[in-house]
């Protein structure tokens, strides 16, 4: 089958200021289970994006250094062929897809995934009765026993290509928004298709400061990062 499509996503670690946002929108969207403390203590919470802060210099000049990581959607993805029942495969789309009901929780494709993306769910998810009514209706509420992990928003995607296609057009860049993008307040993570040229993640991926995560295990992840700038740099290079 031909691919039409192949989504991807950009994050400028120059914009990005740690504020989580992207991972409050990611929990509320997509139905993730509340992380107590006991299940924090225990290494189990579920969070389908976790910014991750590295420490640069010296003190006193210290800065903090931020890169939002999820599931990297790779061409190549390494937890695809060890999963025994097939619960996780790769779509036309260029999307890694999690089939919920086909897992039976063996937890081999998180053992073999290089940047601990995928989490497993250890209890049934409970939510208390205030926050019943948050629950979206467009994603399914995950039971116990099966592996679970970022989806790119897929119920955003596959509803907006319904829209369209009543409305009798194309897909264009920009109409599908997956809650991580729509909630950065500083625009540094960009969703699109990366088979279109036109399209603005397209161009990020093409930029003299992307790379991308553990890109020499040939998994060809569908996410790509934008170095941070270095001001002290800049003005070496000016001066120069």
């Amino acid at each position: 089958m031909a691919i039409e499509r192949k989504w991807g996503m950009a994050v400028d670690a120059d914009k990005c200021t740690g504020c989580q946002a992207c991972v409050v929108a990611c929990q509320s969207e997509n139905n993730i289970p509340i992380n107590e403390s006991d299940h924090f203590l225990q290494r189990r919470a579920i969070q389908w994006i976790r910014i991750e802060r590295y420490w640069e210099g010296e003190f006193p000049d210290v800065k903090a250094r931020f890169v939002p990581m999820l599931c990297q959607h790779c061409e190549n993805a390494p937890c695809e062929p060890v999963c025994p029942v097939f619960a996780t495969y790769h779509n036309n789309e260029g999307l890694n897809v999690q089939v919920y009901n086909r897992c039976i929780g063996t937890r081999f494709c998180a053992n073999n995934d290089p940047w601990n993306v995928r989490f497993f769910n250890f209890w049934e998810p409970v939510w208390p009765e205030t926050l019943r009514n948050q629950l979206n209706s467009d994603v399914t509420v995950r039971s116990r026993g099966i592996m679970e992990k970022c989806s790119f928003c897929v119920q955003r995607i596959r509803r907006t290509v319904r829209e369209v296609t009543r409305e009798g057009r194309e897909v264009v860049d920009g109409d599908v928004v997956p809650a991580c993008v729509q909630s950065c307040p500083t625009n540094a993570l960009v969703f699109g298709d990366l088979n279109d040229d036109s399209s603005q993640v397209s161009g990020l991926s093409k930029s003299g400061r992307q790379y991308r995560i553990l890109d020499q295990l040939g998994t060809e992840p569908a996410i790509y990062y934008l170095k941070k700038v270095d001001p002290n740099a800049i003005t070496e290079e000016a001066h120069a």
